[in-house]
């Protein structure tokens, strides 16, 4: 799996808000299909099965309603892959990551044994993964501290067979955590005046132990890390790069990796980022750089704009831009672009503390590969979702969001430059509605003074619905410009027409 993240803190945003962000990427050759549901309390499992490693968890009996935006195939399992709950908590799940040999040997991950009937071996459960953190997870929490928690007591549970990033956030705080081995974790609170950014690697590039132990403000993890990391020797000499130096360590040189591989698919996506950014401290930082801090402070406040542009990015303005004219062909085609060909989705999720609690929490959602498409807003606090983002077919069909996208990206890639103007345009005019039915709405609540529960969520469920419908009526128009404009330039076409015509 492969994805990129971005963490907004909430002194680092335009309004205040909580934002994380997270291009939800399928393997290389696949592409899954998605869909925005809600999970009522009473369709919440309460004996839960993975279908991947075939753990068996009960779950408390007090879940609350949330809304995602999860796989339509269920041949792997739920994969909600990003939500928001009715206590305005937010999770994506998961960031794929990478540790080095030596955690792994020290802590191996937990993955399902068949049967060896033969033997009269029994099956063997393996842990939890990306398929189950969510659903196990966000039905049960009212704070981002309250999830870290919990999702720590299922690691050091069951295990995982896989190594993570997830993220978790309320209107006061983003946590994210990264898994460390089989049942190891650590986890840092985002500073709120600054950004993270990660990129398909173990990222958090500074721990403080005194700190986890403590009051626990900034950094929490496994009771026993420091523990684990003397004993393997996995804190490598004391007072060199990465090693431990009092109460503080690098995770990124202990835990993680740092290979020819992450220098053309990882930290190339850290550096535009960064550079977008911030782009003065940027200057002395290349696409294969190992150093690249996981988290900055931004030049400017960061707005739902900029996050939606770099998870569609692809190195614009420099000589790796796959679409671009800058460098040689080898360049631009020498490191893996942030929007990708085979993102399934992207999903920022706003938490925003001047709105009611009601409809404070917003995810703005798009289907597809970023550089061709552009992110709506919907709100989370809602009992249903749209149809046209709700009822993705597994066959192709435009009578959804998600294959429409899938259909203009692969017609306008050919064409770049000619369709870019209706991609642009489509971008704009979908953001602006966006935002203006969002003001819109909450501008008619408060002149309301709606307080009732069912009322609001009806509101917020009809704003949701006036979104839908205009994506499908300005997404229709882009696919009819988009195929009016490649197929002009098919290479069996004429300019000599019948005469009659």
């Amino acid at each position: 799996m492969s994805c990129t993240t971005i963490l907004v803190g909430k002194k680092a945003s335009y309004d205040g808000s909580t934002i994380i962000a997270r291009d939800d990427d399928s393997g290389s050759g696949r592409y899954d299909p998605k869909k925005f549901v809600v999970v009522a309390p009473q369709e919440q499992p309460r004996h839960y099965r993975s279908v991947l490693s075939h753990v068996e968890i009960d779950l408390p009996d007090n879940p609350c309603r949330y809304s995602i935006v999860p796989n339509v195939l269920p041949n792997r399992g739920i994969l909600a892959e990003a939500g928001v709950n009715e206590r305005n908590v937010a999770m994506s799940a998961t960031e794929t990551i990478a540790v080095n040999e030596r955690v792994l040997a020290a802590d191996p991950l937990v993955a399902l044994q068949s049967a060896d009937e033969a033997n009269g071996k029994p099956e063997t459960p393996g842990g939890i993964g990306e398929e189950d953190i969510i659903t196990l997870v966000l039905p049960y929490v009212n704070t981002a501290r309250e999830g870290v928690k919990r999702l720590a007591e299922l690691l050091e549970t069951y295990g995982t067979y896989e190594s993570n990033g997830i993220i978790i956030s309320d209107v006061d705080e983003i946590w994210y955590v990264e898994t460390i081995g089989g049942h190891h974790w650590i986890a840092r609170r985002v500073p709120d005046d600054k950004c993270a950014i990660i990129p398909n690697q173990l990222g958090i590039d500074y721990f403080d132990f005194d700190d986890a132990f403590s009051d626990a403000r900034e950094f929490m993890c496994s009771a026993d890390l420091q523990e684990f990391i003397e004993t393997h020797h996995l804190g490598r000499a004391a007072g060199t790069q990465g090693g431990m130096n009092g109460g503080h360590c690098n995770p990124r040189i202990v835990f993680g990796t740092a290979t020819a591989k992450d220098h053309i698919y990882n930290t190339p996506r850290a550096w535009y980022m960064y550079r977008y950014l911030d782009p003065a401290d940027a200057e002395n930082l290349t696409p294969e750089s190992d150093d690249i801090p996981w988290c900055l402070e931004p030049e400017n406040a960061v707005t739902v704009e900029d996050v939606d542009f770099l998870l569609g990015s692809h190195f614009e303005g420099t000589p790796y831009d796959p679409y671009g004219t800058q460098g040689t062909e080898e360049s631009r085609h020498r490191y893996r672009p942030i929007g990708i060909n085979r993102t399934g989705h992207m999903v920022a999720m706003q938490i925003r503390p001047y709105a009611p609690v009601e409809s404070r929490s917003i995810m703005w959602i798009s289907y597809g590969s970023g550089a061709f498409t552009t992110s709506a807003p919907f709100y989370a606090n809602v009992d249903d979702t749209p149809a046209y983002l709700r009822d993705t077919t597994p066959e192709v069909s435009t009578d959804c969001l998600y294959w429409t996208n899938r259909l203009i990206a692969t017609l306008a890639d050919a064409h770049f430059y000619e369709t870019s103007n209706a991609v642009e345009g489509f971008s704009e005019d979908v953001r602006s509605f966006g935002h203006r039915l969002v003001e819109r709405t909450d501008d008619a609540l408060a002149i309301a003074g709606a307080t009732d529960a069912p009322s609001v969520t009806a509101r917020l469920a009809a704003a949701n619905d006036e979104m839908a419908e205009y994506l499908r009526s300005r997404n229709t128009k882009l696919l009819g410009d988009v195929l009016y404009t490649s197929s002009n330039l098919m290479h069996n076409s004429f300019a000599m027409s019948d005469r009659w015509n």
